[in-house]
């Protein structure tokens, strides 16, 4: 869900071939420097500049809020979640079955409902302002987000559906898709990876028939907000609500990781849902994260028209899951095509009992960049999408290992660690050279920094 924003790369730099449902018109590259140093090189021949971009069948215009890539619209339409028996479609479908089984309606049909197949593309209204996400909030920057323009993006979460669904008439549903964003690079982290999202409302029957004595229970009251509810929900609501999502989710990662899970609750605010939760699992000793949810803000739900009801919301991430389900150590493999990888997930049922074998573990190659930063605003992410845009796969993780301010100047330097690893090969010096060198040079370019290469 909306809520969950915490949560939380090739052989050579030439460009990735494309889906054939993608078709991109010359992806730009703005300079935003260009009074800075220019330095020529392969990976900076790149297709002409056209207005536009293809995706999926539509024609989007570019703007100066455009700032997607042509190495992630790549990814766009690959669907791993509906890909049978990979990890991702295997946990889907586990979920799936969990649900259609324990929540059924009054004539034994499942209540949940399931969309696996929306458009990844929706706009800056579905993902950010159906969800009362403020103008001003930091999870709108185009440092942390795909925008094909201004109206358009990549969706940041599959709550960008939410509105829309209940407004469609759905009172339970699960919705599941791949999202994308700007992150750092490491071996839990990628650009893009999978949610699933779920919704559930309430009538004042349905919340209260099994309470005793609760014929004179409301959903709702005038009032004002405190810090345990939201100024129009009765507290006998938000506390049956919340009961009910937790229940709902401690049995559901039971259900998945067997019996004797330890699992806690932390407490988080947001400001499109209230009161919310994160839950962690003990993994191995260690406390891992691993969902988001809460009771829905109600004035989503009245928008999106079903003003009598209120309900929670919950996301999880499938990744997140997969890897700690069936030890996967890195993210970068839920992308590989080897079949040492995919056929360790083949089996008869999707219960089976999977633990991932490694694959040779290739060594890896270390090398460092330093430069100095541009006096205009530079964001972290900026210099990420750029070192992934070239060096795709094969970058297994990116540090920023020290930081230093001239003592006349005020000049900041970052010198950061890249570490390449290719997930099925050994990489030679010579092409890992090639790479950091285009890295280099698209940084004093792009990102208009002084190297001290």
């Amino acid at each position: 869900m909306a809520m969950l924003w915490k949560f939380m790369r090739v052989a050579k730099y030439s460009k990735t071939a494309l889906s054939p449902k993608v078709k991109v018109r010359g992806i730009p590259t703005h300079s935003r420097h260009s009074s800075s140093k220019s330095v020529t090189s392969d990976f900076a021949a790149s297709a002409p500049y056209s207005s536009t971009v293809e995706l999926l069948g539509k024609a989007y215009p570019q703007d100066d809020y455009s700032n997607v890539t042509e190495k992630i619209l790549s990814k766009v339409g690959k669907n791993l979640h509906n890909k049978k028996h990979h990890p991702l479609w295997l946990i889907k479908e586990q979920v799936k079955e969990h649900f259609y089984k324990q929540y059924t309606g009054r004539r034994g049909t499942p209540l949940f409902s399931v969309y696996d197949r929306l458009s990844p593309v929706v706009t800056v209204q579905q993902n950010f302002d159906s969800l009362l996400i403020p103008q001003n909030h930091v999870s709108r920057r185009r440092e942390d987000n795909y925008y094909l323009n201004r109206d358009h993006m990549l969706r940041a979460h599959t709550s960008a559906h939410q509105w829309d669904l209940i407004h469609s008439g759905l009172d339970a549903f699960l919705a599941v898709g791949d999202v994308y964003r700007r992150d750092t690079i490491d071996n839990t982290h990628y650009p893009v990876f999978h949610q699933m999202e779920g919704v559930r409302l309430f009538s004042c029957h349905e919340l209260f028939s099994s309470i005793k004595d609760g014929e004179g229970l409301q959903l709702f009251e005038q009032g004002h907000r405190t810090a345990h509810k939201q100024e129009c929900h009765t507290m006998e609501a938000v506390r049956l609500v919340e009961f009910n999502l937790k229940q709902v989710l401690t049995k559901l990662m039971t259900h998945i990781f067997g019996d004797g899970l330890q699992v806690r609750w932390v407490d988080c605010y947001f400001p499109f849902t209230h009161p919310s939760f994160e839950m962690e699992i003990n993994f191995q000793g260690e406390w891992m994260e691993v969902l988001g949810c809460g009771v829905m803000e109600q004035q989503l739900v009245n928008s999106a028209g079903a003003q009598d009801k209120i309900g929670w919301a919950f996301g999880l991430g499938l990744e997140r899951l997969a890897m700690i389900l069936y030890d996967i150590p890195d993210i970068r493999l839920f992308w590989s095509e080897d079949e040492r990888f995919l056929k360790q997930f083949i089996g008869p049922h999707i219960w089976q009992k999977i633990k991932f074998q490694p694959l040779s573990r290739y060594p890896p190659l270390i090398n460092d960049i330093s430069f100095w930063l541009p006096s205009e605003t530079y964001s972290e992410n900026d210099f990420y999408d750029l070192v992934r845009t070239i060096g795709g796969d094969l970058i297994e993780k990116v540090v920023l290992v020290d930081e230093f301010s001239h003592p006349k100047t005020k000049k900041v330097s970052h010198c950061y660690r890249i570490i390449y690893r290719h997930p099925e090969r050994t990489l030679t010096q010579d092409e890992v050279h090639h790479i950091h060198r285009a890295i280099e040079e698209s940084a004093v370019r792009e990102l208009g920094v002084e190297g001290r290469f």
